[in-house]
């Protein structure tokens, strides 16, 4: 994938609301604006960060977590996307379906990798509970 998206899969059978309802608290007490979307098997998270120079400059992009559930366990793929307005009323499959992430500036690529990372192993954390 490389650092514009990242995939990772949980080999777990674990519940995908409870999952993304932990992750997304997670990333609220640590500071971001997130929205997301469940459905099925399928869900969606984005989150912000918000600042002054984050808002003059990349207003529009997010970092993008989708989840797909399986047979094998539960795929989340991570990168920078547009951020969706009402993504509570967008549906989940268009968006999967979707190129939902951007070719971002180097700078920006190596911030959002190391935030990718971090972020990441903090989900292994929430899916090892949540199992």
């Amino acid at each position: 994938m490389g650092l514009f998206k990242k995939e990772k899969m949980y080999k777990v059978n674990g519940d995908l609301q409870e999952i993304v309802n932990k992750f997304v608290q997670y990333l609220q007490m640590d500071g971001w604006k997130v929205q997301s979307k469940v459905e099925g098997d399928k869900a969606v998270i984005q989150a912000q960060k918000g600042g002054i120079l984050r808002d003059v400059i990349a207003a529009d992009r997010a970092l993008t977590f989708t989840f797909e559930k399986n047979q094998e366990g539960i795929k989340v793929t991570a990168g920078v996307g547009k951020w969706l307005q009402n993504l509570a009323v967008t549906a989940v499959e268009v968006i999967l379906l979707s190129e939902l992430f951007l070719v971002v500036d180097v700078p920006e690529m190596l911030w959002n990798s190391h935030v990718e990372d971090k972020l990441l192993k903090e989900l292994d954390n929430i899916v090892g509970i949540s199992t």
